[in-house]
């Protein structure tokens, strides 16, 4: 008889699972459920305002995708939970979650309900830049070898800035924490009751490495001394590497699910390094690029070089014996929301009901009709900071050659070719740094449905573009692993290249570089990388000060 696997992915602002045939990987159904809390970045749920770049989520909805999807799943497919052997999952990271020694988030408690500070820190609370600021001047100042190992930059976005933050604004919080956990690791925890650290999030985000462990004491209290301890009190220094198999599903999560006690479930993932096996990578030279909100850039090596402006390189960070490589893209589908949002007249919106056709795709039809270059637009893709290769959230988004004859469906597609330019620039400059790049993979909503920006992104990098075959790539991914976790033994796998080749989906669609295209697009990013290296690396720091004189008029 058939045995199953199901993996939940935990994105920006909803959760997915799937159930998939555990050999196979076809899928058998899926399910969604939107956070209802969304991303709290203007004020808590009582009101209580939040600060410039504030990000943050409550951990209810996360539980709330557990009791919601997997019956979902359970019910749609028929599928026994009997049958089920395996649950992985993954997460957005670096989402942190201050919790009691028993897992209780401190949102939880009546007494911290009304605290910011108590809540989740989501990816994308970037208020602890100044945390990373000093954090980066004073590991420069050390000559702390790690720096390297993060592209010589460590992001507001990661756990210790995050973790400082809560300290030096609001110490009460720092110390009523037992411990700040990786989402990826809570909702393992609340489905088998072990506390895990997975290597993945430790790695990239929590500056643990394979060989040399977390930074020293000594420079932990460098940057404050009550942060001396930071690993030992706050963290945990018993990291589980990916496909480690992390319990099984416990009494309370079998009455939450539906699933059987027992079920393996295995260690927590991110949401973009889970996703590479879904597509059935496993090797190096191939870069997988996960499109959503943000863009993820997973690539696998063979040796651990140290480029700049790559979020981390982490030993089994990915897979096991290859080193992982990430970098990314902080705006991307967030970018063309934002214009939709925003900046589209009315008679836009009534043509669009005329023809019978959502906005999106409306505004898709008129920006896919236009030639490379035919707008006279560039844009900088930094509406929500920089991720790589500048590692700067202070930088913000521009665009030039606008005119009063230009189109909102010439600025659109502008934006989708500033994210497609982003992505060549992260890819060059791992050439530039002797890491191989040789063929490009898409994942995500983006990539699944929309042909115009694939072959955008086709022309501008000049090479092939394969589609990942499942519409829910990390879910996939995270199924895969939970095979892994449940082992062959019980129907899964034992290792995770034999079930990342015969789970892992592409589809036939492939997106060749049309060569006209591209030549007009090497002209056009020139001028990218002309404003990125202008604005980005030190020259101009007119975005920065704009953004000071912002927050300076807003506090008033």
């Amino acid at each position: 008889m058939s045995k199953y696997v199901i993996g939940v992915d935990y994105g920006t602002l909803s959760g997915r699972a799937v159930i998939a045939d555990a050999k196979t990987g076809e899928e058998k159904a899926s399910a969604v459920y939107e956070y209802p809390h969304a991303v709290m970045d203007e004020t808590l749920p009582d009101g209580t305002k939040l600060g410039t770049d504030w990000a943050l989520q409550h951990p209810q909805d996360y539980l709330d995708v557990l009791a919601n999807t997997i019956p979902a799943v359970l019910k749609e497919s028929g599928i026994s939970a009997d049958d089920v052997i395996g649950v992985g999952t993954d997460f957005t990271a670096c989402t942190l979650i201050p919790v009691k020694a028993d897992g209780t988030p401190l949102c939880f408690l009546p007494e911290y309900e009304h605290e910011p500070h108590a809540y989740v820190k989501l990816w994308k609370h970037h208020a602890a830049q100044d945390k990373a600021n000093k954090l980066n001047e004073i590991a420069e100042a050390r000559n702390e070898k790690w720096l390297n190992n993060y592209g010589g930059k460590i992001s507001s976005e990661w756990a210790i800035p995050k973790i400082w933050q809560v300290l030096d604004e609001k110490e009460e919080i720092y110390n009523a924490a037992d411990m700040f956990i990786e989402a990826a690791d809570w909702i393992v925890w609340q489905l088998c009751g072990n506390v895990t650290r997975n290597s993945c999030t430790a790695g990239y985000k929590e500056l643990w490495n394979k060989t040399a462990g977390y930074p020293s004491k000594d420079f932990f209290k460098a940057l404050d001394p009550r942060l001396e301890n930071v690993v030992e009190d706050k963290l945990g220094t018993e990291i589980m590497h990916l496909g480690s198999k992390a319990g099984e599903i416990n009494e309370k999560a079998a009455a939450l699910t539906g699933l059987k006690v027992g079920t393996a479930v295995a260690v927590g993932n991110v949401d973009a390094h889970v996703c590479v096996p879904a597509v059935g990578i496993d090797g190096p030279g191939k870069v997988l690029a996960i499109m959503g909100t943000s863009t993820c850039h997973m690539l696998m090596g063979e040796e651990e070089l140290q480029v700049p402006g790559m979020c981390g390189v982490v030993a089994d960070g990915i897979m096991p014996g290859f080193y992982g490589y990430e970098a990314g893209q902080s705006c991307v589908g967030d970018h063309f929301a934002w214009f939709i949002d925003n900046c589209l007249p009315k008679e836009y919106y009534d043509a669009a009901e005329k023809a019978g056709m959502n906005i999106h795709k409306y505004l898709r039809s008129k920006a896919e009709v236009q030639k490379p270059g035919e707008s006279g637009l560039v844009a900088l893709d930094w509406w929500n900071g920089n991720r790589s290769v500048l590692v700067d959230v202070d930088l913000t988004g521009m665009i030039v050659g606008l005119t009063l004859a230009t189109k909102p469906e010439e600025i659109y597609r502008a934006l989708i070719e500033a994210t497609a330019y982003g992505t060549r620039e992260i890819i060059e400059n791992y050439r530039r740094n002797g890491v191989p790049v040789e063929e490009f993979y898409a994942s995500g909503g983006i990539s699944q449905k929309d042909p115009m920006t694939m072959q955008i992104y086709a022309d501008v990098l000049g090479i092939p573009v394969k589609i990942a075959g499942s519409m829910q790539g990390p879910a996939l991914g995270s199924a895969i692993f939970g095979a892994v976790a449940a082992g062959a033994e019980k129907g899964g796998w034992d290792n995770v290249f034999d079930a990342a080749r015969a789970m892992g989906q592409v589809k036939n669609v492939v997106y060749e570089p049309i060569k006209e295209n591209t030549e007009i697009y090497d002209k056009l990013f020139a001028e990218y990388k002309i404003l990125h290296d202008y604005f980005g690396k030190g020259e101009n720091d007119v975005m920065k000060r704009l953004k000071k004189i912002k927050i300076e008029q807003r506090s008033k």
